[in-house]
């Protein structure tokens, strides 16, 4: 908990760093302790409150299993009983030569990328959400932000097999045996929003809806406007916040 190093976020209760170790790079999440007002809104807010390291820990151990790949686990460790005053830590190696999405992205509405390598990553994301999806993981803040391309995997042509994607940042990730439907809804959203503005066309997204439902697309589009209306609608509300401005 005394982890000295570069802080690259601080917020009440919890603190990410990233810091060397014989050579090595790290990335570490210390949890201080929400206290009882913190659990109270959320559960107020009928919210699962975040009280420590635990959880992601737990995420990304989940996630291993489904064969996502996400950060390789360093360290965890946790004491006190109090859920309002636990102590906890999470350390994961530094993932290195990669780039978000969002970052990597951002330039194909003036410089279009190659073609294999746009299918080739709508494949991999809708992959991934799949996998999550289909077996009771929901994410909660699923931008591509969060998923970092590994940039050794890329060759042309390229396949979605060819890439490795990590999905990061999974301290608030829900498990159960099964999604609830506003949740798909709510990742789906993310999702989407977030890709707005990298120049996909209506064909890239009918693309990812088949492969993400993993049906034919004439059974998607027949059977399943209501969900996709609802998560056009969800984009759209996350465009007027003030903080995606």
């Amino acid at each position: 908990m005394a982890l000295d190093g570069q802080v690259f976020r601080c917020l009440a209760g919890r603190k990410t760093l990233h810091f060397t170790l014989d050579g090595k790079g790290y990335f570490a999440k210390l949890h201080y302790g929400v206290g009882w007002r913190e659990i109270l809104k959320n559960l107020l807010m009928m919210r699962k409150p975040v009280l420590g390291a635990r959880d992601e820990w737990q995420a990304i151990r989940r996630l291993e299993q489904l064969g996502v790949a996400t950060m390789a686990i360093a360290g965890f460790g946790e004491r006190g009983r109090l859920p309002s005053h636990q102590q906890s830590f999470l350390i994961t190696d530094e993932l290195i030569n990669t780039i978000s999405l969002e970052d990597y992205c951002s330039n194909w509405p003036v410089e279009r990328p190659c073609a294999s390598l746009k299918r080739a990553l709508i494949e991999k994301v809708a992959k991934i959400a799949r996998a999550l999806h289909n077996h009771g993981v929901n994410h909660r803040d699923f931008y591509i932000c969060h998923f970092l391309l590994d940039t050794t995997t890329l060759k042309m042509p390229c396949t979605a097999n060819d890439i490795t994607l990590y999905l990061i940042d999974l301290h608030r990730v829900q498990t159960r045996s099964h999604t609830p439907q506003r949740w798909l809804e709510k990742d789906v959203a993310a999702l989407h929003f977030s890709s707005m503005n990298i120049g996909l066309t209506r064909r890239d997204r009918l693309r990812f809806m088949k492969i993400y439902r993993d049906r034919p697309l004439r059974q998607i589009l027949s059977d399943e406007w209501s969900f996709w209306e609802k998560v056009e609608l969800k984009a759209r509300k996350l465009c007027l916040k003030p903080d995606n401005d």
